[in-house]
């Protein structure tokens, strides 16, 4: 394969992880009630949280987890400070006696 293909496959690949990476919606831009219905309207969506996070957010009540997730509390931040959201994660299942 040609050098000059190899290096322009690698740009359009980077290209468009750099496009998808700026599409997600970012918590930060977004009072908690927007944040909320957005979650709420999608089901569950892939959200930035930081400069260099994001993690994708459930409604609290629904099947967007894959078992044995299931929907635990988390905290992203907004423009009008923490807001109590919802991540699939596993359940705690070991109890101190």
């Amino acid at each position: 394969m040609p050098m000059r293909r190899i290096a322009m496959m690698t740009a359009a690949i980077l290209l468009a992880a750099t496009s998808l990476a700026e599409a997600r919606p970012d918590t930060r831009t977004m009072n908690c009630d927007q944040l909320r219905q957005l979650i709420q309207s999608h089901r569950a969506v892939v959200l930035t949280t930081g400069p260099n996070t994001y993690d994708r957010y459930v409604r609290q009540f629904g099947n967007e987890c894959d078992w044995p997730e299931v929907p635990m509390s988390a905290y992203v931040p907004t423009r009008d400070g923490r807001c109590p959201v919802y991540r699939c994660d596993e359940p705690v299942t070991d109890f101190p006696d």
